[in-house]
């Protein structure tokens, strides 16, 4: 019986059919588990594994969309997915191919809010420390927001109203959709670098989640916070939070409640300008009478014044008289101290008294070099006289009468015996006047 061949097949041929049948039989389907093992590659993919209690699978968001995805994945976070099953051909591996992720529960825009809120309040971008009172009266106010809608008419009907003085620059932006954060965000720093405004109204009417979300953006965010003048924050209604109105200096519920917030009723102002003028005209009134009735009461005691005012005056030429005699009085014996006091220091003098001193120093010297010379005299017969002494002493005196000295050779031993020397042997006799080499021929000893 003949049987067919077998059919061998390659590791990529059973990998390409697996990967056929598995992308046939699942195009699209939705997944839902935790994520854990999260990894961000420089390529711009996320690669993670959605798991439940007992089992995984390994799933991957590209770049594209990863880039839409308006919150930041994290590790154990429940999301709800939709892609496709494809295999891995390089592993032989099965996983998910993302289109579409979101968190279980709680919206991706809800948490993209929490998760950006929480960062930014972490850089004090909405501390209260940063938050900067509203000018009182602004000479121009800047407003950011669309002109198609009615927070702009709004806005420009409280101002006129309240105060119609004051200047108004409005920089029209889209306040939703693709782009419009990026121009609120460039209106907001051209306004506030531009020196013509002293505070910013940024803001909308009311709207979904959605639509308001431009104001949850980070460039806004950050426009807003660094901004150069006051921001009062206006978006929605009074129940609607975004990000702007935390990094504001001031929220308002409206953009009609930002309008009299910024702007002081100018009929009050001048309303309370007059009640102040009022009052200040009745108080310097006032005081005016009560200057008056004061100098009014102390009018009778002017003519008494003015005699105790006299006589003090003659008082003082008084003593001023009795001060220049005592000066001069104190001056005078002082003078007369003086010269009293001259004459005993030059009684005192020590010139005088190193005069008298010199002429006995003089005297003292001339007897001190008589007495020298004296002691010199004596000195100097009393060593001639020990010369004397000495050149009778001398050997050299003794061999000027005729006596020689003998030494032996070449040791220079000097013989006093005629016993010390050997015959034959070499001697030098030294004289008064020079020296004798010798030979001894005989040794004749001391007869005696």
């Amino acid at each position: 019986m003949e049987t067919s061949p077998r059919r061998i097949l390659t590791v990529s041929e059973l990998t390409v059919l697996i990967r056929d049948r598995l992308e046939a039989a699942f195009p699209d389907l939705w997944l839902e588990g935790e994520i854990s093992n999260l990894r961000s590659p420089s390529s711009g993919h996320l690669y993670f594994t959605l798991k439940d209690q007992a089992c995984q699978i390994r799933a991957v968001l590209f770049r594209t969309q990863a880039q839409r995805l308006r919150f930041s994945l994290k590790e154990g976070l429940h999301v709800t997915v939709r892609g496709r099953l494809a295999v891995y051909e390089p592993r032989g591996e099965y996983q998910v191919v993302l289109d579409t992720l979101e968190p279980k529960g709680l919206g991706a825009l809800q948490l993209a809010f929490e998760q950006l809120k929480e960062r930014l309040a972490r850089e004090g971008l909405f501390a209260e420390s940063r938050k900067r009172p509203l000018p009182f009266l602004p000479r121009c106010v800047g407003v950011v927001t669309s002109l198609s809608g009615a927070a702009v008419r709004d806005i420009l009907a409280v101002l006129g109203r309240r105060c119609p003085p004051a200047g108004i620059l409005i920089c029209p932006v889209p306040v939703q959709g693709e782009g419009a954060a990026e121009q609120i965000a460039r209106a907001i720093r051209t306004l506030s670098g531009s020196g013509r405004v002293d505070v910013l109204i940024v803001g909308r009417g009311g709207g979904s989640w959605e639509d308001l979300w431009s104001f949850n953006e980070e460039v806004v965010v950050r426009a807003i916070a660094e901004s150069s003048v006051p921001v009062v924050s206006a978006v929605g209604h009074e129940i609607d939070y975004t990000l702007a109105d935390f990094a504001a200096d001031y929220r308002a519920p409206t953009p009609s409640a930002a309008a009299e917030a910024v702007a002081p009723v100018l009929s009050d102002l001048v309303q309370t300008l007059r009640h102040l003028a009022a009052r200040q005209r009745q108080a310097v009134r006032m005081r005016v009478n009560l200057a008056r009735h004061e100098a009014e009461s102390h009018a009778g005691a002017l003519p008494g014044l003015r005699l105790r005012i006299q006589r003090g005056a003659q008082r003082l030429d008084d003593l001023a008289g009795r001060l220049a005699a005592c000066l001069r009085a104190s001056l005078a014996a002082g003078r007369q101290r003086v010269m009293v006091s001259r004459h005993e220091l030059d009684g005192r003098s020590p010139r005088a008294r190193a005069r008298g001193t010199w002429v006995l120093v003089t005297q003292l010297v001339k007897r001190a070099e008589q007495r020298m010379l004296g002691v010199l005299v004596l000195n100097r017969q009393a060593v001639r006289a020990f010369a004397g002494a000495l050149d009778g002493l001398s050997p050299l005196a003794v061999l000027g009468r005729g006596y020689s000295i003998v030494q032996t050779l070449p040791d220079g031993r000097i013989l006093r015996r005629a016993e010390d020397a050997t015959v034959g042997a070499d001697v030098r006799a030294r004289l008064a006047q020079g020296r004798l080499l010798c030979t001894v021929r005989k040794v004749v000893p001391d007869s005696r």
